[in-house]
């Protein structure tokens, strides 16, 4: 498939739905995982996001798994590193699992 096709067709994933499913899963449990360490770590949300360097409104916004209502997160690596060291586990253990299966090309 071209490079054109190939974008063609994530848009129209994209437009109905289907490519974001696994991503929504996962950043869903990418959020649970953040919920859990935050709690063992006994911190509030904004105590959190502040030791991150992240706003408060970010941080909530990634324990729901989303970033604008509707639409799923996208964390930086910078935030997820971040997030790891303050709560004193590796990214690994903060990320989920089972990886997403977006990769366009598979």
């Amino acid at each position: 498939m071209r490079k054109s096709s190939t974008v063609c067709v994530h848009r129209r994933r994209m437009a109905t739905g289907r490519a974001s499913e696994p991503w929504d899963a996962y950043v869903r449990e990418l959020g649970h995982n953040l919920l859990r360490a935050r709690s063992a770590s006994n911190l509030s949300q904004e105590r959190a996001a502040h030791a991150a360097g992240i706003s408060s409104f970010t941080y909530r916004k990634l324990e729901k798994g989303e970033s604008n209502p509707g639409t799923p997160a996208n964390p930086r690596l910078r935030t997820l590193v971040a997030l790891a060291e303050v709560f004193g586990i590796t990214v690994q253990e903060l990320m989920p699992k089972e990886q997403p299966g977006i990769a366009l090309g598979r």
